[in-house]
């Protein structure tokens, strides 16, 4: 990626996640990245490219801080599934946090056939497929089953926290995950 380039897809991501995509005009864009328009647009044909391009930046940027911090918090995987709600607490106490990016991009491209949304949902598949990858290693009874239940704690969580403030979310989630995990787990202490 050229550093224009980065500049542009940088600022961007900053601008969308903390005030939306629609909201976020391309001049806000060219401003913040302190690039010309002409720059922009050789980048980048359309700004749907450009939401596209930041969408998928900060999947990487997430899902990397997201495996990183789990296993630096944990290192046996029961623990690492405990650990992913210790991930989110940090995450929610950041002075920018503004909710989801991917909860915020399928909401505002509601058409389950835009390009944004589908990288929204392919995000959320990406992360549900990493918790299951801890619960197989675990030795859940149905890795499949675990992932989801806790997944659907952890988007429970982002939008408790964002929506009503609740910093500690996560927090209150990983005691219902505690028991999602001791069932599924269960087998392994006998």
């Amino acid at each position: 990626m050229s550093s224009k380039r980065e500049q542009i897809v940088d600022a961007a991501l900053r601008l969308f996640y903390q005030y939306g995509f629609n909201a976020t005009g391309v001049d806000r864009i060219i401003a913040e990245a302190k690039v010309s328009k002409k720059t922009l647009y050789s980048h980048f044909k359309t700004k749907d490219e450009l939401i596209l391009a930041t969408l998928r930046k900060r999947d990487e940027l997430f899902r990397n801080n997201l495996m990183r911090e789990t296993e630096r918090k944990a290192d046996h995987p029961r623990e690492r599934l405990l650990a992913l709600f210790d991930v989110m607490t940090d995450w929610f106490h950041e002075d920018n946090f503004s909710g989801c990016m991917f909860i915020n991009a399928a909401a505002e491209f509601a058409d389950e056939s835009n390009p944004n949304h589908q990288l929204a949902a392919e995000h959320k598949r990406l992360v549900v497929d990493y918790i299951r990858s801890i619960a197989a290693e675990a030795g859940a009874d149905n890795a499949d089953d675990l992932a989801h239940e806790l997944n659907l704690l952890i988007e429970g969580a982002i939008v408790y926290a964002y929506v009503l403030g609740d910093k500690n979310a996560a927090e209150r989630a990983k005691g219902m995950g505690e028991t999602f995990i001791q069932k599924r787990l269960a087998g392994l202490a006998s």
